[in-house]
Order: structure tokens, then C-alpha cells, then sequence
């Protein structure tokens, strides 16, 4: 492997929007994300569907669900 090309591998902290803090391994230093597994509506159980335009209704309708 070449010497002095790779970037610096070392811990750094990864903090959620929500509150949650993650110390991983990563070449960058200090993420902020917005969503996490904390948080995040399909890890959660908390999943909604978002209707745009009655999307659903006419599906339900048309498929007679």
C-alpha cells in the first residue's frame, strides 16, 4: 500500500438531530445528521403514510381495498 495518500482513519462522534450520539470510526470528524435509527419512522415501528392528494383513498377505490 502506498504510504501517505489514505486519509487519517480515527473516532469521531456522529450526533442525531433527535439527540443520539454515535462513536465510530470515519476519516471525517464530528457528522450531524437528521435522522438516525433512534429516530427514524421504519426502525421506530412509528410508520405513517403520507397522503398527497388522496392518493391512498383512490387507490383503496380503484383496487376496492
Amino acid at each position: 500500500m502506498k504510504e501517505n495518500i489514505h486519509p487519517r482513519y480515527e473516532m469521531t462522534t456522529i450526533t442525531c438531530a433527535c439527540g443520539a450520539v454515535y462513536h465510530v470510526a470515519s476519516t471525517k470528524k464530528n457528522l450531524k445528521v437528521e435522522i438516525c435509527s433512534h429516530c427514524h419512522p421504519f426502525f421506530t415501528g412509528q410508520h405513517r403514510i403520507v397522503d398527497t392528494g388522496g392518493r391512498v383513498d383512490r387507490f383503496k377505490k380503484k383496487y376496492g381495498l
